[in-house]
């Protein structure tokens, strides 16, 4: 002790207990600074997790936009078809046109078996081959027997498309 009552320490105390608190002022900077890093390296993983999911919920409405977008083509097509085809249907029977419509059948009949003759190694020929004329009498039998159906088919495909 000195005059004033202070205790002195000796050198090597003195020493040892700077160099204590040098080393827990250390420690603490590095406990600092790792847990600087680990909030970091979290903060790093929460951004490439949140960026996955947007992605992926980004590809999932762009499949989901493309689905609607065909399923409405789709139904737009089927539509203009069935219309079409009902309008062909009315302008026949106002008309009276079936000579025509049978005229053309019977062509595109020929012309089928013309062509399965000079495109396929396989030929199936009616059984009067020899006789165009019961060929075309055999097309227009099954257009009138199409014809003499229900008229009901497009009127219920039209509905069931709306």
């Amino acid at each position: 002790m000195d005059s004033s009552g202070d205790i002195i320490l000796p050198d090597e105390i003195v020493k040892a207990m700077q160099m204590q608190a040098s080393a827990e002022r250390r420690k603490r900077a590095q406990i600092l600074d790792s847990e600087g890093t680990r909030q970091s390296e979290v903060n790093i993983a929460e951004g490439k997790k949140q960026s996955t999911v947007l992605a992926s919920e980004a590809n999932m409405t762009e499949q989901i936009n493309y689905a609607r977008g065909e399923a409405e083509a789709i139904v737009a097509r089927a539509t203009a078809s069935a219309e079409g085809i009902e309008r062909v249907a009315k302008a026949l029977q106002a008309t009276g046109a079936t000579d025509a419509v049978s005229l053309t059948i019977a062509e595109k009949y020929v012309g089928a078996f013309e062509k399965l003759a000079k495109e396929g190694t396989t030929i199936l020929l009616p059984t009067t081959v020899n006789d165009p004329s019961s060929m075309i009498a055999q097309a227009l039998s099954i257009f009138k027997g199409i014809n003499k159906a229900p008229q009901t088919l497009p009127q219920a495909q039209s509905k069931r498309l709306e």
